[in-house]
């Protein structure tokens, strides 16, 4: 549940240059050295281009500034200004400090500060709660952050959202009050992670054509090593490079005459692990849980032996209530889980068959122990491994693993887990688009807009045409190809996001059959290049314009996609006189709004929301917490209330709609949400994949599930084929007929918001 501004920052900035390990960045921040090549200050990067500048003519002190301007045609909807430091200081704090003088700034600027760990951000601040907008003189602002011990680099600069121009100079780093480039090094815990390099440049496995018995033993082998890695003393406490282990392991289980030899080999990896001190304070299961460990399995001993199963289970039974987990810890608060130590191996590249197997089993176990929704996933989780192992194993190339990953990471059904490194290979594959969005209704892939620059272009595409073939292909027939490779909690958002890509191809013509009121029409059209066709178009389904308006003197409406987090009191003011108000959560919200709207709208104090966490003495044990409430705030709406949502609405989106329904005699109108709530874990993969899955468990106070389902409206609108052809907005009509009574007359409706 991050703020989609946060994200664009975050995927705008890792591909930003780092300066070396010896460099002082002193130099840099006074932007004295003027302009590259490019017009960027010297060693500054950022973008988008045309947004970024050297001054010479406005500066605070010196002779040069950096200058962000933009206007209303400029690409994306912010700009950012951004420099790396990938050298690891120790202190308690860093600061960023410098001058900022704006003109005209419409949305808002600041300075932001970024720290980046193994894995994911450590802390981010870009000023957004400060609303810094509007013309002002030169004025000093200040970042500081707690730095954590786990930072391996730290990314900051300024942005600016939305039109204006804003003026950065004098820039300071620093670490506990002192100039970063003169903060002492950080002194890195050395693990055994470091020591160990046997595997670094290959595992040297080959797998060679499998029998059946040689997957199971190969299965086992990755059940057996998932439960040592987070029950063992000798793994927990990160004594052991447990991925090395593994791969030391993989020949002689390959070579295994039967199931008896590969226990024996079982038998092997646990002895030398070492025994298991007898617990003194053991781990309980706790009571009150939502999910149950799997671990029926430690006890079969037809599947282990009769000796590997007592020893399995003597390491279950004692351990410590309070321990190490050397992989895993928890994002404090939220209670989400953070994958630590978990090498990317990506010096060698697309990783070898010895690496790819320890991705599948990596993976496959962090679902098994720290997925919050293990228990509703589909298809048998055992059954997911012994699957895919020879499949893996199979990949020929890096398109293969990755497309092979990827459809792994579909079986899980969470909308959070994507992965990105793969986007590429999935069909339809190719660099261009036709320049139009498309949304399924009733459905079929229907033309919502089109925003090429000459009719040309699009061949002829008109909105309300609906697409029944590209290139010969029906889209029925694509989109049942493409499911395995679009992992999303419920088909309407897989739905939505091959949607987006329906059109993707490689450049050039491309003949198009729509059905076009009633008569089947051929086209010939063209797909074009990235750079002219608008990705994010379609992707939100409120209305243009402003964030707030009236739709005439009884209707308030509110759209979070743009919503300014100090200006809810205002928004509501406006809205005191209505008889109802719409809030719009097709989209995702800008601003983190829950509880300064949910208290607006609330009475006395009110439970929303309960969730679900791991419990790290018990794997694969999931614990209810507490229900949150909603705590009543001034200036409080009176009346009625009624929220939008549909497919686009995801994650932060439906735990906002999930606050503000708890408001009395509050509706929510549309369609059945993306069914992916919660804060999200990164997973890091072998060859450098990245991927994610919701970290907790976010259900109703009644306990009554959102992950797959999601937010169920009270009253079901879809939009239909021929509300899109008509331009109607058939979800918003609804909201309005609820508030203003069924009498309403359509054409009425549709002059309140057109």
């Amino acid at each position: 549940m991050v703020t989609r501004f946060f994200v664009l920052v975050l995927i705008l900035c890792l591909s930003a240059p780092a300066l070396a390990l010896d460099e002082d960045p002193r130099p840099l921040l006074d932007f004295e050295q003027g302009p590259s090549e490019t017009g960027h200050p010297v060693g500054w990067s950022g973008g988008p281009p045309g947004t970024l500048f050297a001054d010479s003519l406005v500066v605070h002190d010196g002779s040069w500034s950096a200058r962000i301007e933009r206007t209303a045609e400029s690409e994306r909807t912010f700009s950012s200004l951004t420099l790396v430091l990938p050298e690891e200081k120790s202190g308690e704090s860093i600061t960023l400090k410098g001058y900022l003088k704006t003109a005209d700034v419409e949305e808002y600027c600041g300075l932001w500060l970024r720290l980046d760990g193994e894995v994911g951000n450590v802390g981010f601040d870009n000023m957004h709660n400060r609303q810094l907008k509007g013309t002002t003189d030169w004025t000093e602002y200040t970042i500081t952050l707690p730095y954590s011990p786990e930072t391996r680099r730290v990314v900051f600069g300024a942005l600016l959202s939305g039109p204006g121009s804003v003026w950065v100079d004098d820039l300071q780093v620093l670490v506990d009050g002192q100039p970063f480039v003169e903060a002492p090094a950080l002194a890195r815990e050395i693990t055994v992670l470091d020591l160990d390099v046997t595997f670094d440049d290959g595992s040297g496995f080959q797998p060679g054509e499998l029998s059946a018995m040689q997957i199971r033993n190969l299965a086992l082998l990755g059940k057996v090593w998932g439960f040592l890695k987070y029950h063992h003393p000798a793994v927990t406490g990160g004594t052991r490079h447990w991925d090395f282990d593994l791969l030391r392991l993989l020949p002689r289980m390959r070579d295994a005459a039967d199931e008896k030899e590969a226990a024996g080999l079982l038998l092997g990896l646990v002895s030398g692990l070492g025994e298991v001190t007898p617990c003194q304070v053991c781990a309980e299961q706790p009571e009150d849980v939502a999910a149950k460990p799997r671990l029926g399995w430690l006890a079969d001993e037809k599947l282990l032996g009769r000796t590997l199963s007592g020893r399995l289970l003597d390491i279950y039974r004692n351990r410590q209530a309070e321990g190490p987990q050397f992989y895993v810890d928890q994002v404090q608060v939220v209670g989400n889980p953070r994958f630590l130590h978990e090498k990317t191996y990506e010096r060698s590249g697309y990783p070898d068959a010895g690496f790819r197997l320890l991705a599948l089993f990596r993976y496959w176990n962090i679902i098994e122990y720290w997925f919050p929704h293990r228990d509703i996933i589909d298809r048998d989780w055992d059954e997911v491994l012994t699957a895919y192992l020879p499949q893996v194993l199979a990949a020929t190339d890096d398109r293969d693993y990755k497309l092979t990953m990827l459809q792994v990471i579909a079986e899980v059904k969470d909308g959070h887990a994507q992965l990105y490194q793969a986007d590429a290979f999935r069909p339809p594959v190719g660099p261009s688009r036709l320049p139009v969005t498309v949304r399924f209704a009733e459905g079929q892939a229907v033309v919502t807009g089109v925003f090429a620059d000459s009719q040309w272009q699009v061949g002829g595409l008109r909105v309300g045409d609906v697409i029944r073939k590209i290139d010969g292909a029906a889209v029925a027939d694509l989109l049942a190809e493409w499911t395995p490779y679009y992992p999303a909690s419920n088909p309407e958002h897989r739905q939505a996001a091959m949607a987006r890509n329906l059109t993707r191809g490689p450049w050039g013509p491309v003949a198009v059959e729509v059905d076009r009121d009633g008569s089947v029409v051929t086209l010939t059209t063209e797909r074009l290049g990235s750079d002219l066709v608008d990705r994010h178009a379609g992707r939100t389904h409120d209305l243009p314009g402003e964030t707030f308006r009236l739709l005439g003197p009884e209707v308030g409406y509110l759209k979070l996609s743009s919503v300014k987090l100090p200006l809810i009191a205002d928004y509501l003011k406006q809205a005191a006189d209505t008889r109802g108000l719409i809030i719009d959560i097709r989209n995702y919200p800008s601003a983190f709004v829950v509880f300064a709207l949910g208290g607006r709208l609330v009475e006395e104090g009110t439970p929303f929301v309960s969730f679900t966490r791991g419990d790290l003495a018990n794997p694969g044990a999931f614990v209810w917490r507490p229900p949150l409430s909603l705590s009543p705030m001034r200036p409080r709406y009176e009346g009625q209330v009624v929220i939008l949502v549909d497919d686009t609405s995801i994650s932060q989106s439906e735990y906002t709609a999930m606050a503000l329904r708890s408001a009395p005699e509050a509706m929510v109108i549309g369609s059945t949400t993306a069914g992916a709530d919660g804060n999200i874990s990164a997973i890091p993969l072998p060859g450098g994949l990245n991927t994610h899955i919701s970290g907790i468990g976010v259900f109703y106070p009644d306990r009554s599930p959102t992950q797959r389902v999601g937010i169920e409206p009270d009253i079901t609108v879809k939009p239909t084929v021929a509300g899109l052809r008509a331009g109607r907005d058939e979800v918003l009509e609804e909201a309005l007929r609820q508030i203003l009574g069924p009498g309403t007359e359509q054409k009425e409706l549709r002059s309140l918001y057109q």
